[in-house]
């Protein structure tokens, strides 16, 4: 048989954004559908696969799945860039024109809101979409996938599962064995709780408390439980404690073969790249008259730029002929970790902080696209091995990943020295920008002590975009990565950046960042399952984690800085800490915090603030104007921002003042 048999079925086309025009490129459409996959499980390009020995088997030995697809795309073929760029969706959610075009976000974009300021569209960009993340449920417009469930002939495949409850608000009794509500629960072999362990402490480093077996039971949301109604949720009658740390460590069943989700991608892209028709002889819907696709990129933020890392690493990057798919990556806010998806009862939504998810297993050596060897273990790998399909790759990160989820560990070895950099890498620090901030949204208040961080760095992901696209497609280089480095004091222990951190009246800098040791997960743990719960960690064996080093106003210094960093109007961080009354001493993931500076002296004075105020930074309104003009054509000069987006901080300035 031809591996892998691929049959696209799209079941609605329609017109987005009301047909309007996107400069040349002309109106788009959507495609929206399923693809249907049919493997030979012994072909060698999917042997890596955990578990897929165990999938039911067709008549002819093959295997099926499938995953939901949706593709926005030119009308006119002709007039496109012929580039694809696939967001890899984050739990099932389109990302990508939320944060490229500054656009309303959507599961389902079709209006104009949808489209944003129209970026990706006047590029000319095929926008491509499927589901890979086999756990998602059903539900607001999230990409799906059918999955196989893998069985030892009659018999159940069962091992152990560890799931971390934290409720961010009280009076919750009941959470979802998978710890959220979108995606499916591993059913329990028994319900007996004796069989379990269900714990809780207020810190991660505190001591595990037992809670009683009579304390608590595994529930299913119906009143009767039967064969086809599997237990669903835990269920604490006490009600579970805002903040605090509850695990349940049990023995589960009927694992699905979630590791399909890298060849899910692979070969769908593949397939769109350089097929001219599927398996039934119905045309690639991105080819026709002779044209189609050149090149595709990837891009994917925190999960979805995880599961990138781990795409590359582990081979996936190569069809099944040979060909190279992706020819450009883009992880951002990945930090230095990988997903853990090819695995028996993986659990991909999950990824460790400080306090939540601590030992979950996405932060594990090698870190960095350079291949090192790791002292701490003795192995010796990297990211990027395989010279002649590894992408050329953009990476991205904010100042938490540096805080809550180890970013210096791609850029540094694990001893905390820098690394050389790598021919086909760059890497960008966007300063003092926290994890995630709507590009249409402002500071928020949440299950955080300080507001969050606000700052929008859209603007610099198009700008890196076209130059990854000018890299690959006319080998122009892109712009030298900026990140902190040990060599030159802008990447420290963070004992420096608070004993540094200005004085704020209620605002202390964290003593530490999100702190790794070697793990053991099981003697298993590379051939895709974890026998050891919760893992041990050998606190002799820690990588150095280091931080941002922070000028006088506690804003990065390294890095891609921002208008609004450059010309400041408040102390910007990657890091915020949990509210009082809800494990209050620890930081609140990958939340950053927005101080703003005190309006006047008078204010400053009577507050303690150690920062100079607004008044005496810009005397005059054309003071702040000029400061941020002058910030935005600088990068504009050093091709890390449009000119259009120039034009877009200018106007934000002039905005700005007015109100003073």
């Amino acid at each position: 048989m031809i591996n892998p048999k691929i049959r696209m079925d799209v079941t609605n086309t329609r017109t987005f954004a009301n047909g309007i025009t996107f400069g040349e490129v002309g109106p788009y459409e959507i495609l929206e559908g399923q693809i249907h996959y049919n493997i030979n499980p012994n072909d060698c390009m999917y042997e890596s696969i955990v578990d897929l020995r165990f999938a039911p088997k067709n008549a002819d030995g093959s295997v099926d799945y499938s995953s939901d697809i949706y593709i926005l795309k030119p009308v006119h073929l002709e007039r496109s860039n012929r580039r694809i760029i696939y967001d890899v969706n984050n739990r099932g959610n389109k990302r990508i024109l939320q944060f490229f075009n500054d656009a309303v976000h959507s599961n389902n974009p079709f209006n104009e809101e949808h489209a944003g300021n129209g970026f990706l569209m006047r590029r000319g960009y095929t926008i491509v979409w499927s589901g890979w993340q086999g756990d998602i449920l059903d539900g607001d417009g999230r990409l799906t996938m059918k999955l196989p469930v893998a069985k030892d002939g009659d018999s159940d495949i069962t091992g152990i599962v560890r799931t971390e409850f934290i409720s961010e608000t009280p009076d919750v009794t009941l959470m979802p064995l998978s710890a959220n509500d979108y995606t499916k629960n591993y059913p329990p072999v028994l319900t007996d709780t004796r069989t379990a362990k269900f714990t809780v402490r207020e810190y991660e480093t505190d001591i595990r408390e037992d809670i009683a077996d009579k304390d608590w039971s595994f529930h299913h949301l119906l009143k009767k439980m039967d064969a086809e109604h599997a237990p669903t949720h835990c269920y604490f009658p006490q009600g579970f404690k805002p903040g605090w740390i509850y695990e349940l460590i049990y023995q589960a069943k009927n694992p699905m073969i979630m590791g399909l989700g890298f060849t899910a991608i692979r070969d769908l892209v593949s397939f769109l790249l350089y097929e001219p028709f599927d398996n039934r002889g119905f045309a690639n819907p991105l080819s026709k008259n002779g044209i189609g696709v050149d090149k595709a990129y990837a891009w994917g933020r925190s999960q979805s730029g995880r599961f990138l890392r781990e795409f590359v690493y582990s081979g996936f990057n190569i069809d099944t002929k040979g060909r190279q798919v992706f020819q450009g990556v883009s992880p951002h806010v990945s930090g230095g970790g990988r997903i853990v998806l090819n695995h028996r009862f993986a659990q991909p939504g999950r990824f460790p902080r400080t306090h939540n998810e601590h030992l979950y297993p996405s932060d594990q050596f090698p870190f960095a696209y350079n291949i090192i060897t790791d002292p701490l273990t003795g192995k010796t790998d990297g990211i990027l091995k395989r010279p002649d399909t590894d992408p050329l790759v953009i990476h991205t990160q904010t100042s938490s990943e540096y805080w809550e989820r180890r970013g210096s560990l791609v850029h540094t070895d694990p001893i905390g020295e820098d690394l050389p950099g790598h021919p086909k890498v760059r890497m960008f620090l966007f300063s003092s920008s926290q994890h995630s901030a709507d590009p249409l949204g402002g500071p928020t208040k949440g299950h955080h002590l300080h507001m969050s961080n606000p700052l929008n760095t859209s603007a610099l992901l198009r700008a890196l975009l076209d130059s990854l696209d000018s890299w690959v497609s006319r080998d122009i280089l892109p712009p030298d990565s900026r990140i902190p480095k040990r060599s030159n004091y802008t990447a420290v222990e963070a004992n420096e950046v608070s004993s540094r951190f200005p004085k704020i009246s209620g605002v202390s800098c964290p003593p530490n960042p999100n702190r790794l040791y070697v793990q053991d997960h099981g003697s298993e743990f590379d051939e895709g399952i974890l026998s050891v719960e919760p893992p041990r960690e050998i606190q002799t064996k820690e990588y150095v984690i280091l931080v941002p080093q922070i000028d006088d106003d506690g804003n990065d210094l390294a890095g891609v800085r921002s208008p609004e960093v450059e010309a400041p109007l408040a102390t910007y961080t990657g890091w915020n800490f949990r509210p009082s009354g809800s494990a209050p001493n620890t930081l609140a993931g990958i939340i950053g915090s927005f101080l703003p500076f005190s309006k006047n002296t008078v204010i400053r004075d009577n507050t303690g603030d150690s920062r100079p105020s607004i008044e005496e930074r810009y005397p005059k309104k054309t003071d702040y104007v000029n400061s941020i003009q002058r910030a935005a054509q600088n990068l504009v000069d050093a091709r890390l921002l449009l000119k259009e987006d120039a034009e877009r901080y200018l106007n934000f300035a002039i905005r700005t003042v007015s109100n003073w």
